[in-house]
């Protein structure tokens, strides 16, 4: 019996625990299992910024804390974590780091051909 209410008082906690939410008008940067993929970044897209983790793209819906104290707003400014401030153009990316740098474009096969 002493055994069962030591389990269950143990589920209690574990579950506890884990129902333990943040909430508030700002995201920090997703936490990645070890070390952050290459691929996840936040990105102006067509007017719009996206926020691309584990290979999914989304829409940003919140403003977002990088790991390295910059915010990232969803109109697209940034403010660097030395108060500088900047404004992501369409084709530009910043990854989780901070580092801003332009999306690579997928290579063309063949040659476009112009027509007249």
């Amino acid at each position: 019996m002493k055994y069962i209410i030591i389990a269950f008082a143990m589920l209690s906690i574990g579950f506890n625990a884990a129902a333990q939410n943040e909430t508030g008008g700002t995201t920090t940067a997703p936490k990645m299992k070890s070390k952050t993929s290459m691929h996840d970044c936040v990105m102006m897209k067509d007017n719009k910024m996206m926020l691309q983790v584990d290979g999914k793209m989304m829409e940003m819906d919140k403003d977002l804390a990088m790991k390295n104290g910059t915010m990232v707003m969803m109109d697209g400014s940034v403010k660097m974590k030395d108060g500088a401030e900047l404004m992501l153009k369409n084709g530009e990316m910043m990854d989780m780091n901070g580092k801003v740098s332009m999306m690579k474009m997928p290579k063309m096969k063949g040659k476009m051909k112009r027509k007249m």
